[in-house]
């Protein structure tokens, strides 16, 4: 049985054991439940968040200074990379339009949303911040303080620039930067594994929790959750179709060429293995040959272009859980971290690049991370639609890329 599954079903038992407790027990038992629920569920919660920083920076420092190898590889490399950032980020800023008016058209049910609020969760206080201190505050003045104070935007800034600066070192220095930083980042997986085989104790507990406090509602509100996000994604969908009719006119072709890899996406949701399936597309669409073997597994390996649009609809929706105002600062960080993130998650299990993508966000805008274990469960259908995006919008990049090679 697969980790997801598992996860997943651990979900399922909690909730029901939570809601049936809450339906039928005394006071007393359900003061007892959770006394052992709430500890558990917290420890495991905070052994999944000592990964995140480390993690995150050493897989943006490799991704970013793989990117930029790439980018100077060919020209070609290099128009791909840009065409890449520009769908990451076009999808991001719509989606910080799209959910939060989404969300007001079709609220989370009130009596839940206090639900799924994990105990200690609370909305941190809203600071307002002039344009120049907002400015100043994504460069750090010390790293350090940065890294122990959590700033992810500061982090993510310098590691970013750190990563661009070894891309200038000679061979020798580069190649043992790219090394430590590189078992830095395996070592960070061996332990994330460690935690997230727990994850079914710890997720059973969180849920048992919040079946206690909420009964039948939070699933409602997992449901409700699903929906968003799926639709965020189908928006990003709907965009990579737009810019295929507008860069080629060929709207209805690429839909038939990139219908069977979009079969083999949602069945394997797996985007290298629908790499066969994504190659025929283009010869399907007379993409040059050199130019799709080129574009098409770097797409899978450097960029996932729903990743940070799917990120950025989970924090909205956890925000608006909580009640967390945001702001335009708070979105330009999100989006921005969201960036980086999808860069850094490349190639990850779903569950890791769930926390290493989305965690980062939620730190970065000031939004509470304990509801996040408990998304991680539902995250299978949602994930179907992330492997959906991203094959469509490689076929589409290829399309494009090659189009633009031949004129």
């Amino acid at each position: 049985m697969s980790l997801s599954l598992r996860i997943f079903l651990a979900l399922v038992t909690g909730l029901l054991l939570g809601t049936m407790l809450s339906a039928w027990g005394s006071p007393e038992v359900l003061a007892q439940a959770g006394a052992i629920a709430a500890p558990i569920g917290g420890l495991w919660l905070d052994a999944l968040q000592m990964t995140v920083i480390p993690l995150v920076i050493g897989l943006l420092f490799t991704g970013l200074a793989g990117a930029a190898a790439e980018a100077r590889a060919s020209r070609t490399a290099g128009s791909a990379l840009l065409l890449f950032a520009l769908l990451v980020l076009g999808g991001a800023v719509l989606t910080v339009f799209f959910v939060p008016a989404l969300l007001q058209a079709w609220p989370i049910a009130g009596a839940a949303a206090g639900a799924l609020q994990a105990p200690g969760a609370e909305a941190p206080a809203a600071a307002a911040l002039g344009f120049g201190v907002w400015l100043r505050s994504f460069v750090p003045t010390n790293v350090f303080a940065a890294l122990a104070g959590g700033n992810m935007l500061q982090l993510v800034v310098f590691t970013g620039a750190f990563a661009m600066a070894a891309t200038r070192l000679p061979e020798g220095p580069r190649t043992t930067l790219l090394g430590i930083f590189d078992a830095i980042t395996q070592a960070m997986l061996v332990l994330v594994n460690w935690v997230l085989a727990l994850a079914p104790i710890g997720v059973f507990a969180l849920a048992a929790n919040v079946g206690i406090a909420a009964g039948a509602s939070a699933i409602g509100v997992l449901a409700h959750y699903v929906a968003v996000v799926i639709l965020a994604q189908l928006l990003v969908i709907v965009l990579v179709y737009a810019l295929i009719i507008l860069a080629t006119g060929r709207g209805l072709a690429f839909a038939r060429a990139v219908l069977p890899a979009q079969v083999v996406a949602v069945s394997t949701q797996s985007s290298i293995a629908t790499l066969p399936a994504m190659l025929t597309a283009t010869r399907a669409l007379g993409v040059p040959e050199a130019t799709a073997r080129l574009v098409l597994p770097m797409a899978v390996s450097v960029f996932r272009v729903t990743s940070a649009p799917a990120n950025l609809a989970v924090v909205l929706y956890v925000a608006a859980l909580h009640g967390v105002p945001l702001g335009p600062g708070e979105l330009a960080a999100g989006v921005a971290v969201a960036f980086a993130a999808s860069i850094a998650a490349v190639g990850l299990p779903g569950q890791v690049s769930f926390i290493t993508s989305v965690a980062p966000i939620c730190l970065a805008m000031g939004v509470p991370i304990a509801t996040l274990p408990l998304l991680i469960a539902v995250e299978l259908l949602p994930d179907i639609f992330r492997t959906l995006g991203n094959v469509t919008a490689d076929v589409g990049a290829a399309l494009v890329l090659g189009r633009t090679k031949q004129e």
